[in-house]
């Protein structure tokens, strides 16, 4: 039973996203929640939400009894869209700005 929770076109680059990802994946959820409490970094807080979510995931849709046996299994980073922006620069002249957006996927599943 994978239990799963997606963040789609979160507005930060998927490198500074996989950094927070990688603190976490392979972990239990209380110990993740509790590292990425402490973690000063903005993807925590997107990471976090997330894991929140997928937990009740877990407990309303496929009526996980104890949370504490759950796990993540996997927490994936992928590249969304990128909104393309210019910065007028000297001479009359532009240069691009790519902001980059991310899709978080967690995936949950229960110790054996």
């Amino acid at each position: 039973m994978d239990v799963r929770a997606k963040l789609k076109h979160a507005r930060i680059s998927p490198q500074k996203a996989r950094l927070v990802a990688d603190m976490v994946r392979g972990r239990g959820v209380n110990d993740a929640i509790n590292i990425l409490a402490f973690t000063r970094k903005r993807a925590a807080g997107m990471v976090s939400k997330l894991l929140k979510s997928a937990i009740a995931n877990a407990e309303e849709n496929h009526k996980v009894v104890d949370v504490d046996d759950l796990f993540i299994k996997s927490i994936c980073v992928d590249e969304g869209v990128t909104m393309k922006r210019w910065m007028p620069r000297a001479r009359g002249s532009a240069s691009p700005i790519q902001k980059r957006t991310s899709h978080i996927t967690i995936v949950l599943n229960e110790r054996e």
